[in-house]
């Protein structure tokens, strides 16, 4: 018979996490999409796939309070720094940490050359049941590691 595998103890469960952005005030959070890497490739004469060594830029839909004035309007600015005439600041640095439930435990992700590239208000509707309003941005960046 197999063996079974076993999940260590102090585990980083999905909702123990904090995105710092340099240059902006602390900002809550409230989801963030997943983080994923993809490697650019290119089709060959033969029809098959090889890998070009660069990474794809990547993109993630982040949330925050509506209510959170302060974070909401930081947020609002930093969209701002990217129209035209483009702040030569917009573009800026990113650390996802993530934190086991002890808090012994962390996960770091940096990701460079990131900046808003849209942002949007929240779906409603009359009969909800008071659900709270969040501000949806999308972060797009260079690269992580």
């Amino acid at each position: 018979m197999g063996q079974k595998f076993v999940i260590e103890p102090d585990h980083i469960p999905i909702n123990n996490f904090r995105l710092t952005v340099v240059g902006l005030p602390p900002i809550t959070y409230v989801s963030i999409g997943a983080l994923e890497k993809e490697l650019d490739n290119v089709e060959l004469p033969d029809r098959t796939q090889a890998s070009t060594g660069r990474t794809k830029p990547g993109e993630t839909e982040v949330s925050v309070p509506m209510h959170h004035a302060v974070q909401v309007a930081a947020m609002s600015v930093w969209y701002v720094q990217g129209q035209d005439p483009i702040d030569p600041g917009y573009k800026k640095t990113g650390t996802m940490v993530y934190y086991s439930g002890t808090l012994l435990r962390q996960v770091s992700i940096t990701m460079i050359g990131v900046f808003v590239s849209k942002q949007g208000t929240p779906d409603v509707e009359m009969n909800d049941d008071g659900e709270m309003a969040v501000m949806k941005y999308t972060l797009k960046w260079d690269d992580w590691f």
